[in-house]
C-alpha cells in the first residue's frame, strides 16, 4: 500500500490510495544506517543559509543525551546521483530539495514510495528563500514522519526475530502488546509492573512498564510524572553496588536549572488520546552508572488506566554503539504498543 501526504504553504491535505487486489507485493526493505538522513540537493541549493537551516534542524543535538549527539547523520548527494541510483532511492529517510523558478512552493510527502519503511519529503520550491520558509513551517511535521519511519524500521526488525515468551508474558499480564526481539528477557515482574532488558557486552538497554488506575489529569503534570518515574525506578531497578538503585538525574545548579536537562512535551501516540513524552538522564544512587532515558505517560483507550513506558540505555564506552541509536531501539519498543 502506498500513501501520499501533501503539505502546502497554507494548508495540509492528507490523502491515501489503496487497492483491492488479493495480494499487494511487499516492498523491499529500505537501506541506510539508524538515524541517517539523505539530503538530495545540488551545491547551489545546499549551501549558505539553507545548509545552515537544514543542519540546525536535523543535526542539532538530540535532547536528553549525556554527551552531544546529533539528531540525524546527514549525507548530501546531488540530484543526478539520486535519479540514477536505485540504492539512494531505497534509503529510509530522504529530503529532496528541488529549487526552480517555476516550482509551486509546495512539499510532497511520500510514505514507502520505493521501499519500506521509508519517508521521502519532496520540496518543490521557487527559490532558496521559499525553501527555507517551507522548512521552518513544516519542521515539526517532517521530524515526526522521519521518527515514525525509524520506529517502524526497528519494530519490523524485532518482528523478524520476535521474543515470543517475553511478548506473550507482557500480553498476559497487561492485555496489550509490545514488540521485543528474542535478545530481551524479563528481569522482573510484579503486579502492575514489568522490567524487560537486554544485556550485551558493551551496553545494557531496557523498558520499564508501569500501569495504574487513572484518576485525574494531575498525573500528567511535570512533577507528578517525574516523582512517579523516580519512585518506580528506585523500587524496582537495583544497581550493581549493594544498596544502590536507579533514579532520575534531577540535581540542579546554583540557578535552579537541571544539570542534565529534562524535557517534557505532549506528543501524538497511536491508540491513546493523550501522551506526555519525557526525556532526560538517569543515574545510580550509590554507584557510578547513568545514561539517557525516554518515557511515555499515556492514557489507555478506555480512559481507565495510565501506562508509563520507560526505555533506558547504559552504554559507558559509546563505541561501537551510540547512546542515540540504542535509545531509538527502546523508544521504538514503546511505540510498538498495541491495545
Amino acid at each position: 500500500m502506498k500513501k501520499f501526504f501533501f503539505l502546502a504553504m497554507t494548508a495540509v491535505l492528507f490523502c491515501s490510495c489503496t487497492t483491492k487486489e488479493a495480494k499487494i507485493p511487499e516492498k523491499k526493505g529500505s537501506s541506510g544506517k539508524t538515524l541517517e538522513l539523505l539530503v538530495v540537493a545540488d551545491r547551489n541549493v545546499y549551501y549558505g543559509s539553507t545548509q545552515a537551516l537544514i543542519d540546525s534542524i536535523f543535526s542539532c543535538p538530540q535532547v536528553g543525551l549525556p554527551q552531544p549527539e546529533s539528531r540525524f547523520d546527514i549525507v548530501n548527494i546531488p540530484m543526478s546521483s539520486y535519479e540514477n541510483s536505485e540504492m539512494f532511492r531505497n534509503h529510509r529517510n530522504i529530503l529532496l530539495m528541488d529549487v526552480k523558478p517555476g516550482n509551486p512552493d509546495k512539499v510532497y510527502l511520500h510514505v514507502d514510495e520505493y521501499a519500506a519503511p521509508q519517508v521521502v519529503v519532496d520540496f518543490a520550491a521557487k527559490s532558496n528563500e521559499s525553501l527555507n520558509e517551507l522548512l521552518r513551517q513544516h519542521e515539526s511535521q517532517i521530524l515526526e514522519q522521519l521518527y515514525n519511519a525509524e520506529h517502524r524500521r526497528v519494530i519490523k526488525a524485532f518482528a523478524g526475530m520476535p521474543g515470543f515468551e517475553v511478548n506473550e508474558a507482557i500480553f498476559d499480564q497487561f492485555g496489550f502488546r509490545l514488540m521485543f526481539s528474542k535478545e530481551f528477557s524479563i528481569a522482573k515482574q510484579e503486579p502492575n509492573f514489568a522490567w524487560v532488558r537486554k544485556e550485551a557486552k558493551d551496553f545494557g538497554i531496557g523498558v520499564l512498564v508501569d500501569v495504574f488506575p487513572y484518576r485525574d489529569t494531575s498525573i500528567f503534570q511535570e512533577k507528578n510524572i517525574l516523582d512517579r518515574l523516580d519512585t518506580v525506578m528506585a523500587r524496582h531497578v537495583p544497581s550493581n553496588a549493594p544498596g544502590s538503585y536507579m533514579g532520575l538525574e534531577r540535581r540542579r545548579d546554583g540557578q535552579g536549572q537541571y544539570l542534565a536537562p529534562i524535557v517534557l512535551k505532549k506528543v501524538p501516540f497511536e491508540g491513546s488520546d493523550y501522551c506526555v513524552e519525557t526525556r532526560g538522564c538517569w543515574r545510580s544512587f550509590g554507584d557510578f552508572m547513568g545514561g539517557p532515558f525516554v518515557s511515555y505517560t499515556l492514557l489507555s483507550p478506555d480512559k481507565k488506566q495510565v501506562i508509563i513506558l520507560t526505555g533506558y540505555v547504559y552504554c559507558p564506552r559509546n563505541k561501537p554503539w551510540t547512546k542515540r541509536d540504542l535509545l531509538m531501539q527502546v523508544e521504538s519498543v514503546c511505540h510498538s504498543l498495541k491495545f
